[in-house]
């Protein structure tokens, strides 16, 4: 699978979709959306998966990963994962870390990202703060 570089706006749609598909698509715009690095995985020239990533100095921060309901469980995210934490480590980033949904956590977990602190809320949904040193 072939993960590629996209432009910010082309994520809103997937992440609508997926993410929070019950509030307005402006809802899923992330202040800095502009500065940041966004990445997708395409199928037939649609895209299927979408993550952000936020740079500042040595650490990152995903953002708005999300891969469409029919693609799930198909290794899509992982691969996507696997893209990004290669792509950091090239860059000289050494540290990662995201708002995981509590749904997520095994996923998360296969990667070596861990918990920290405790569990809390976005709109009804929870999370942790997840973490690895890359």
């Amino acid at each position: 699978m072939n993960v590629v570089e996209i432009k910010w706006q082309d994520t809103i749609p997937v992440r609508h979709q997926v993410l929070w598909p019950h509030k307005p698509p402006e809802f899923c715009r992330v202040e800095g959306d502009e500065q940041a690095l966004h990445f997708a995985v395409m199928n037939n020239q649609n895209i299927v998966c979408v993550a952000s990533l936020y740079i500042d100095n040595n650490t990152a921060r995903l953002r708005k990963f999300a891969t469409l309901d029919a693609f799930q469980g198909k290794g899509i995210g992982a691969s996507m994962i696997s893209h990004l934490i290669n792509n950091l480590k090239q860059q000289g980033i050494n540290y990662l870390w995201f708002d995981a949904r509590e749904s997520a956590l095994g996923f998360y977990q296969r990667f070596g990202f861990e918990t920290t602190g405790a569990l809390f809320y976005k709109s009804d949904v929870a999370y942790y703060k997840m973490c690895k040193s890359l």
